[in-house]
């Protein structure tokens, strides 16, 4: 069988694919300075005898022909980027690049789905249709190396039925797999504020105009968009996390800046939100006598799994693990730029477990202590080649 064919390909080829998630981790590259590392996923295809063409600068596309190519093609994709974070683990294979980190498990998805290629490419005759292979760059960074990926043409020649990623979770148990059909992650938007007035002397503010208290109010005012205008049944976040202003004691400065973030579940209210934060913060800082620059970066849309594509690709990690361990995923106001790719064609985004208790291997994605359970790799590489070669859309 099949299944059992990549269980024995999975295990025979774990540590080599545990070897590759090693070297990348030590050699982390920042979103769209991936250029080491697409280079070192190139050699790994052509040493696996796979063709692949560069794009995006730094990304790389690779194909996989079973029998009958032409019956379907399914896209697997891996973003390759690291995040600009000191690394405090300590670990032979520590990051080698000072404040330069894979401490969201870019470096494990990038390794499985190397590993994935090349099982399914050994065992080409044994499945049919086309493996499109994604190793993406920019996942961290606007405006997100998939969408530029789409716009040079990856989801085309041939066009995929469907894609499906994986992503590393710190909270879920070694040895699980996670689901969910539906909205899964929320869009991500950055707000970016300036309010400028005439500044002076804190002694005397009836003769300036106080925009550390317009800031004030507006922080607490823009919670209201969400908490008086939002379906209370579709999660919406709104946070302000940086307010930058003045530099003394006696001194009300003339200008002040914002940065926060926005996320919403429902692409409709997103944009309607958008709208109103504008409204609202124009009226309210002019209306107390100030000026305002408002930026909105329009960022990643939300990921939708397809259901229908949902219950097939469960279905089938049931038969490579048994029921027991594939799960049901939680929604997450996280934001990932696979929802480009689930916005065009269907898409899964699913979780692969990396947590150990046992070993203290519990921290979170974007902390200087992340790490995963590696024997998650043998287990994300195998699911992944069976989901690329079983998986058929109706």
């Amino acid at each position: 069988m099949l299944t059992e064919k990549i269980h024995d390909l999975s295990r025979r080829y774990a540590q080599e694919t545990i070897e590759i998630r090693r070297h990348l981790h030590a050699h982390p590259e920042l979103s769209y300075q991936e250029f080491e590392t697409s280079r070192f996923v190139q050699s790994k295809l052509t040493q696996y005898g796979i063709s692949f063409e560069v794009k995006a600068g730094t990304g790389v596309v690779g194909l996989i022909k079973g029998k009958n190519p032409e019956k379907k093609t399914i896209a697997l994709r891996a973003d390759m980027d690291a995040l600009p974070i000191q690394e405090e683990n300590d670990v032979p294979y520590k990051s080698t690049k000072a404040g330069v980190m894979h401490a969201c498990g870019h470096d494990v998805h990038t390794s499985v789905l190397l590993g994935a290629s090349k099982i399914l490419n050994e065992l080409k005759e044994d499945w049919e249709g086309t493996v499109k292979l994604i190793f993406q760059p920019g996942e961290e960074r606007n405006p997100g190396g998939a969408s530029i990926l789409i716009k040079e043409g990856v989801l085309e020649n041939p066009a995929p039925a469907a894609i499906f990623g994986l992503h590393v979770h710190p909270g879920l148990e070694i040895g699980k797999l996670s689901f969910r059909g539906g909205k899964v992650m929320a869009s991500a938007d950055e707000l970016y504020i300036t309010i400028r007035s005439k500044g002076g002397h804190a002694a005397a503010p009836h003769t300036t105009v106080d925009t550390i208290l317009i800031a004030s109010h507006l922080v607490v005012a823009l919670q209201q968009i969400i908490s008086r205008n939002k379906d209370p049944f579709s999660p919406s976040v709104l946070s302000i996390s940086s307010f930058q202003g003045g530099y003394t004691t006696n001194v009300i400065p003339s200008e002040v800046k914002l940065m926060g973030t926005f996320r919403a579940m429902d692409e409709g209210w997103r944009f309607k939100a958008h709208e109103l934060i504008r409204k609202q913060a124009t009226s309210l800082v002019q209306g107390m006598g100030a000026e305002i620059d408002l930026h909105i970066d329009v960022g990643y849309p939300t990921v939708y799994n397809n259901e229908q594509l949902n219950l097939i690709a469960r279905r089938q990690a049931s038969l490579y693990m048994g029921d027991e361990n594939v799960l049901e995923t939680e929604l997450r106001m996280g934001a990932e730029d696979f929802g480009y790719y689930s916005q065009a064609i269907p898409g899964c985004f699913y979780r692969l477990g990396v947590m150990n208790q046992e070993r203290g291997i519990t921290s979170g994605v974007h902390t200087p202590t992340f790490n995963v359970d590696e024997r998650a790799i043998e287990i994300g590489m195998g699911a992944m080649a069976w989901l690329g070669a079983s998986v058929e859309m109706g």
